[in-house]
């Protein structure tokens, strides 16, 4: 069985960064990522623009160069792929953690889909776009359902309902309604999200005053049949026809596993991790926390510019902790 200073779980943009601090101090590291390089990026809208500019999404000192001030994903996936391939991270991908079990004196042994390790620390970086958040109503298994909205393309003359109003519902709609989509869009706040890329919400907002895209605000998406949907709207049940429902409800990290791991998470509906964040260190000694995971439920809190840092913190702890003795 391999053994390693430090184990790495996700292999987003955040776990690449833990890798090279490791390297960068001399320790044994491994990345376990149970999909492809940066799988969340990859799972993003083909035609997607980053919110951030391209400096503020670099890692490891290596320059991101995009032909726009806010790159596209295509341009992050190739950035991504550079870095690792400069660093030779040593990684395993498509290998996903069953289990993370507790060692004495010290460390833990991580189960995977094909082997087993054991590491003195973890860090553990797996983000949060793997588990959609759910309608939770009739018909959501419907095959013409999806949480994941890739491209517009499929949607050419179809009657497209948006569930949302953030970024991803926003996206989803404007791009399939230029691809010759009849798109409606059903959203519960009374209005479109404040946190919608500035450069596209008057856009989203004049095409729903014009009508060309239809909107029913303060409504709820109720149920899904093959044909038709129905729909809570102020003014009463609206049932109309419909061939695809993309739902941009959200997602959220894995708390299951977090649980089993033996992560403490808050009380309050939030599932805030426990951690240390002078060191990203959890509950759990030599487990620590790096990216959007450390923000449980409110997924808005951590991105790839402002928690790049949590690499460094988790590595500058582990190698005092050795020098310590």
């Amino acid at each position: 069985m391999q053994s390693f200073d430090l184990i790495i779980i996700g292999a987003g943009p955040i776990g690449l960064a833990c890798g090279i601090e490791a390297q960068r101090a001399g320790l044994s590291y491994l990345i376990i990522e149970k999909g492809t390089l940066v799988n969340s990026l990859y799972h993003y809208p083909a035609n997607m623009t980053f919110f951030s500019t391209s400096e503020r999404l670099e890692i490891g000192g290596i320059p991101f160069v995009s032909n726009n001030a806010k790159p596209a994903r295509a341009e992050a996936l190739e950035y991504y792929r550079r870095v690792a391939e400069t660093f030779q991270l040593n990684m395993r991908l498509y290998e996903g953690v069953k289990s993370i079990s507790a060692c004495q004196p010290g460390g833990y042994e991580i189960t995977t889909e094909k082997s087993q390790y054991r590491t003195a620390n973890i860090a553990l970086a797996t983000g949060f776009y793997d588990l959609p958040v759910l309608l939770g109503i009739p018909g959501e298994e419907l095959p013409k359902v999806t949480h994941y909205y890739a491209e517009p393309h499929p949607y050419y003359r179809q009657k497209v309902v948006v569930v949302g109003a953030n970024n991803s519902a926003v996206d989803a709609a404007l791009e399939t309604w230029r691809k010759g989509a009849e798109v409606t869009m059903v959203i519960r706040e009374a209005g479109v999200g404040e946190r919608v890329k500035y450069w596209v919400r008057p856009d989203i907002i004049n095409r729903i005053e014009e009508g060309s895209i239809r909107a029913y605000f303060g409504s709820e998406l109720l149920a899904i049949r093959p044909l038709e949907v129905d729909i809570r709207t102020p003014e009463g049940m609206v049932t109309i026809p419909n061939d695809f429902v993309i739902a941009a409800t959200g997602y959220q990290p894995n708390l299951d596993f977090l649980r089993n791991t033996g992560v403490e998470l808050s009380a309050d509906g939030k599932f805030y991790p426990a951690y240390n964040p002078e060191t990203q260190e959890s509950n759990l000694p030599g487990l620590y926390l790096a990216g959007v995971v450390c923000g449980g439920m409110d997924t808005h809190v951590w991105f790839i510019e402002n928690s790049r840092v949590h690499a460094e913190r988790i590595v500058r702890d582990i190698v005092e902790r050795r020098s310590q003795g």
